[in-house]
């Protein structure tokens, strides 16, 4: 596998921490030639992908495809291995820019979106890889793994998950495991 550069290596860390895994803005002074040379690189390895921009969100554009649209780059799944982050994890990142997007809530102008970030070897991590498990995980399980207390992982669940990485989440009464968690794919 080939390593990726210092400036493709910031980029993809970049990437990692911002929703969506947005690669955009690229680092200050990649510009014109320059950053159309490290993208277009990064694009045949497959650590980048372009995908059509969402302008009701102000995702930031990397060109216009002249019908009025225009499109984005994310990191692959490749992209954050290359890294050094976990297949699991960055597989569930990148689906959960693939679910089906929730009605955004309203903020106030000035609320500064905050990324976020997923390290590997972390007990998100693997709570992570629990969920994304067939048989999903119960609360009971996470707590022996994790070492955290029940509630502690139902909220990691809901707040961290849920809400800040915005994760597919579903949860369901199983007879003799009690509440069973996974992610939808």
């Amino acid at each position: 596998m080939t390593t990726p550069s210092d400036t493709q290596s910031l980029i993809l860390s970049r990437a990692a921490i911002r929703p969506g895994n947005l690669a955009l803005p690229l680092p200050e002074g990649l510009v014109g030639a320059a950053a159309k040379m490290v993208v277009g690189k990064m694009i045949a390895r497959g650590w980048l992908e372009e995908v059509e921009a969402n302008l009701r969100r102000s995702e930031p554009m990397w060109r216009e495809t002249g019908d009025g649209h225009g499109t984005t780059l994310i990191a692959t799944e490749a992209g954050l291995e290359a890294i050094g982050i976990e297949p699991v994890v960055a597989s569930a990142v990148v689906n959960a820019r693939k679910a089906k997007p929730k009605p955004e809530p309203v903020q106030m102008p000035d609320a500064a979106a905050k990324p976020v970030a997923i390290r590997a070897g972390t007990k998100q991590a693997q709570i992570i890889a629990m969920l994304q498990r067939t048989e999903g995980a119960a609360v009971a399980e996470m707590v022996e793994a994790t070492g955290w207390l029940a509630h502690t992982v139902r909220g990691s669940i809901s707040g961290a998950l849920k809400r800040k990485l915005g994760l597919p989440i579903t949860a369901e009464k199983v007879d003799g495991r009690g509440t069973v968690y996974r992610i939808v794919r």
